[in-house]
């Protein structure tokens, strides 16, 4: 139920423009503080996961492991999405606090 309301969320998220998604387009949005949290999916790469944590983290920026490619390509209404990179800061809060509820659950 809960993750449902996130795959939502992040949909509406997608239609306000306030998405980025692509490895590269993501670090280099990192790099000029563009991003306000990173999502990647539970089956990445550990090597893509690597990379993108490191960044982040030299960044200070936040980052969760949640869904999958097809959930999260899906929440965007495109194909198999690995890591999503949301730029607005009030999306990107309420996502952590759901995803942080999600994970309680």
């Amino acid at each position: 139920m809960m993750k449902e309301k996130i795959v939502n969320f992040l949909g509406l998220a997608m239609r306000a423009g306030k998405v980025k998604t692509g490895e590269s387009v993501i670090i280099n949005e990192i790099k000029k503080h563009k991003i306000q949290l990173v999502i990647i999916a539970e089956d990445a790469s550990e090597n893509t996961k690597k990379v993108i944590q490191n960044k982040c983290e030299s960044y200070h920026i936040s980052f969760r492991i949640f869904g999958t490619r097809s959930e999260l390509g899906q929440a965007l209404g495109k194909a198999e999405r690995v890591n999503v990179g949301v730029t607005d800061q009030g999306f990107a809060k309420k996502l952590l606090s759901m995803i942080e509820e999600y994970r309680k659950e």
